[in-house]
């Protein structure tokens, strides 16, 4: 017999309120007395044999980018604390509520989401669940904290050069980052207007493929069993397979060899022309640090000194971009977005280690901003780029990585999702 949804909350609110847990700095808003409401009504459904689909009753938690009715968006950040209350929830929380989830709290996460490492200033940083002196990953730290410490069953994040993903693979849970396009971004505050997308960290495919279809408007569909010898599996080999930690290293290599040994097809692709195409961007510019920019310049004319100075610095060079020079940035990644859906339209992933690194260490990052600014680079290298060619994929663990969580990442050329999460079940059955 399934366990009531308000026996699971009240789990979940104990591990949250735990002074001796990470609760504190993993929420930033807690919603017990609407959670309780909500669980109690999908226990009354449940009794009555009605149900309003696979999220109804599950504890789920939202990074606090996401209006809500009646509250400041803050996005992690203290100068939008006293920002206009949302006069209505975002579509994504829209759909959660009408799909039965029970709301139980707004998640920590980086200033303005921009940052792979997970560490805020004003709020705290959540410790990573594997060992709690190292960060977590980043944007979207206290989601994925709070779902490797049972707080929740589901975390809702955003993704905009592996927000997602990066906090999945140092936290060891399962991460989807979606075609963009799919997902309203309405109602959550933007970091880069062209590279965010909302996706799910979840225990398992199974739940990112459902929690991913209510978020989209869609059925939650019925995965494809496939089994790994029917894989098509492309290891990009190059610049992003360099300056690996030994331990992910040896994850991913173990990864491939039991992949390969249940019959994958696994080849090597070059994606060194997509990414030549990629630097002529960088080469510019971040089209993040413009976009964002624009987003909070309000607050960044008036009052910069009370934001994260790293994010400042970062945003700032987005200052320093032409009109001009944006717009080419813009129309480059277009040629190589079509580049890129071309080159992998014959393969059922890519696959990379989801982070060349396992997680570093706070104290260490804390001390030193040209430490951290080249480690946050690190971090973001392989999951950024799929942002830029507009890709779809998953971050899942690969087992027996060793003490610190390892992540396979999978990705798909854009508006292959269903295809991906396919591919990621029959992965992750072998894993298991």
């Amino acid at each position: 017999m399934a366990s009531l949804s308000r026996d699971r909350l009240e789990a979940a609110l104990a591990r949250i309120n735990d002074p001796k847990g990470e609760g504190s700095r993993a929420f930033r808003k807690l919603y017990a007395e609407e959670a309780r409401a909500a669980a109690d009504a999908a226990d009354a459904r449940a009794k009555h044999g009605h149900s309003l689909g696979p999220l109804d009753g599950k504890i789920v938690s939202i990074k606090d980018l996401f209006d809500v009715a009646g509250e400041p968006t803050t996005g992690g950040a203290k100068v939008y604390e006293s920002a206009a209350p949302a006069k209505a929830d975002a579509p994504v929380i829209q759909r959660l509520r009408g799909a039965g989830a029970v709301i139980v709290g707004k998640t920590n996460m980086t200033e303005f989401a921009f940052s792979g490492i997970g560490m805020n200033p004003h709020y705290g940083t959540p410790g990573n669940p594997a060992d709690r002196g190292r960060v977590p990953g980043g944007s979207s730290s206290g989601a994925a904290v709070a779902l490797a410490d049972g707080m929740c069953e589901i975390s809702i994040g955003s993704d905009t050069g592996g927000s997602v993903r990066v906090p999945a693979a140092f936290c060891g849970v399962t991460g989807f980052k979606p075609t963009q396009s799919r997902i309203p971004r309405t109602g959550a505050m933007a970091l880069s207007l062209t590279l965010d997308s909302v996706g799910p960290m979840t225990p398992s495919i199974a739940d990112a493929a459902a929690t991913d279809a209510i978020l989209a408007g869609e059925r939650p569909p019925k995965l494809v069993l496939r089994e790994p010898s029917a894989l098509r599996l492309a290891v990009a080999r190059g610049r992003l397979l360099s300056g690996l930690d030994k331990a992910v290293e040896s994850a991913f290599d173990r990864a491939i060899f039991l992949l390969g040994r249940a019959g994958a097809r696994i080849v090597d692709i070059d994606i060194e022309p997509l990414l030549d195409g990629l630097d002529q961007i960088h080469a510019i510019g971040s089209i993040s640090a413009v976009e964002a920019a624009y987003v909070h310049r309000d607050v960044l004319d008036k009052r910069a000194r009370e934001i994260d100075q790293r994010v400042v610095r970062r945003i700032q060079s987005g200052c320093k971009v032409s009109g001009a020079d944006y717009v080419r940035m813009i129309e480059i990644r277009r040629a190589t977005v079509e580049k890129a859906a071309e080159q992998f339209a014959p393969y059922d992933a890519i696959v990379l280690p989801t982070t060349a690194i396992v997680a570093p260490v706070i104290a260490d990052l804390a001390k030193d901003d040209e430490l951290f600014a080249r480690v946050n680079l690190h971090v973001l290298r392989n999951t950024t780029v799929f942002n830029l060619l507009d890709c779809c994929g998953l971050s899942l663990p690969i087992p027996d990585a060793g003490p610190l969580p390892v992540g396979f990442m999978m990705m798909g050329a854009r508006g292959t999702d269903a295809n991906i999460l396919a591919a990621g079940v029959a992965v992750e059955k072998l894993f298991h």
